[in-house]
């Protein structure tokens, strides 16, 4: 009976990356702090969302010794996810009402 079992590699080499986006993404103009901020929560969703998926790799492989840690990065992701709607429902509604006032 052969027992030689190979490790898994972690996959996470493979996931897209917010330092990779970021190099392709040309500088904001001066003035557009709503654009750097908006730009910056989109930022974090992403490193949450792959947070999570390096811990439930990291779990479904063995390799985390504490599943709280999964626990956390996904309350983590849930809390981004829940700003940056709200952010984009606040966006969304003061464009509405700028829409409507007549000049």
């Amino acid at each position: 009976m052969n027992t030689n079992f190979q490790r898994i590699s972690p996959l996470w080499e493979t996931f897209p990356t917010v330092q990779a986006g970021e190099a392709a993404r040309p500088k904001a103009a001066e003035g557009s702090v709503f654009k750097d901020v908006l730009q910056a929560v989109v930022d974090n969703v992403r490193q949450s969302e792959d947070e999570v998926a390096k811990k439930e790799y990291l779990l479904s492989t063995g390799q985390l010794d504490n599943p709280v840690e999964l626990s956390i990065a996904l309350n983590k992701a849930q809390a981004s996810m829940t700003l940056f709607v709200t952010l984009r429902d606040k966006t969304l509604n003061a464009y509405s009402e700028l829409s409507r006032i007549n000049l």
